[in-house]
């Protein structure tokens, strides 16, 4: 298949274009490298990729309606995966524009593409963000999810109306996939374990938010891919209504404490934090916890690595990729 992923340079479209090339399939990656984050992190990614036969890219900004649009035009697409996106909970209070250009006009420029040029199926990233202030647990995809308590959650769930409203009205296949505290090697900065990585690292403190008590259902890179590759190469799932547009939740299903989850990330680096306990920032939530059942149903989803071995993986990697800090 020829299949166009979006954020391609980003953490989840990295490991999605590596195993979608694993199997045979070629793709076109865009991503615009911006500097939410050290640009040199997403550039050691992309040239991983552009190193493999059947990858191409363009770097391309997800608001740019002409670029996009000629993208599309220029290029037949079986399958398109969405995973570009502005993110970051606690950025969106500091920069709330950044999220209106690339999660609202961005996903609106790829549905644009979608319909005019007949995919046979759109596969896009959602967030667990949109749960926001629901206290029920786990989180089911069949909860009431018009609280949210950050400007990124509402831009994601505005993306999953969108996508509900797309697949209605010119009857393509569509399927949101809301992701629940992704991990793993080759990882974004700006979340907390590695955030806590670099201070424990450099023998500076780390700030625990809440006084540790949260709860996050941390999810495995892999276990994540999985799911994608599950979908991309299957058959789009038939919605149960008439409009072919389905919502998933992709999580470990076991929210950990996140003191539970410092003190595996010090045994995996042999490191001690100093912690720095602080209140609860605005636009955090207390806990997330997926319920999965729907997914495990209807496309076998079945995450498999648990907090500890996925974060002595992780700390591997950052050990081999900031050697100067593994000292």
């Amino acid at each position: 298949m020829n299949i166009l992923i979006t954020g391609a340079a980003g953490f989840v479209g990295f490991h999605s274009s590596q195993r979608l090339l694993d199997n045979g399939h070629s793709i076109v990656g865009i991503d615009n490298l911006n500097d939410y984050y050290d640009v040199r992190l997403k550039e050691a990614r992309l040239s991983q990729l552009s190193a493999r036969e059947g990858f191409s890219f363009n770097r391309l900004d997800l608001a740019n309606r002409e670029g996009m649009a000629s993208l599309f035009a220029e290029n037949e697409f079986d399958v398109v995966l969405h995973l570009g996106a502005q993110a970051g909970v606690r950025y969106s209070i500091d920069n709330p524009f950044a999220y209106i250009d690339s999660n609202l006009t961005g996903t609106l420029t790829v549905l644009e593409g979608c319909r005019h040029h007949r995919i046979k199926h759109l596969i896009y990233a959602s967030s667990s963000s949109v749960y926001g202030a629901n206290t029920k647990q786990p989180f089911s995809i069949e909860d009431r999810v018009d609280a949210p308590v950050s400007l990124y959650a509402a831009t994601k769930k505005a993306d999953e109306l969108m996508c509900q409203t797309y697949a209605h009205l010119y009857r393509f296949p569509i399927t949101g996939l809301r992701f629940f505290t992704v991990y793993g090697p080759w990882g974004r900065p700006d979340m907390a374990y590695f955030k806590f990585a670099n201070a424990i690292t450099a023998g500076k403190s780390i700030d625990v938010y809440n006084y540790g008590d949260m709860k996050r259902d941390f999810t495995y890179i892999d276990d994540i891919v999985d799911g994608i590759q599950t979908l991309v190469e299957g058959a789009p799932l038939a919605a149960s209504d008439e409009t072919p547009h389905r919502i998933y939740n992709l999580g470990n299903n076991n929210p950990e404490q996140l003191l539970e989850m410092i003190s595996l990330l010090e045994d995996a680096l042999g490191r001690q934090a100093k912690k720095n306990m602080l209140d609860m920032q605005p636009g955090d939530v207390y806990a997330t916890y997926a319920d999965i059942d729907r997914s495990a149903q209807d496309f076998g989803f079945s995450p498999k690595t648990d907090l500890a071995t996925g974060l002595q993986r992780f700390a591997a990697w950052y050990r081999e990729f900031y050697p100067e800090r593994a000292r």
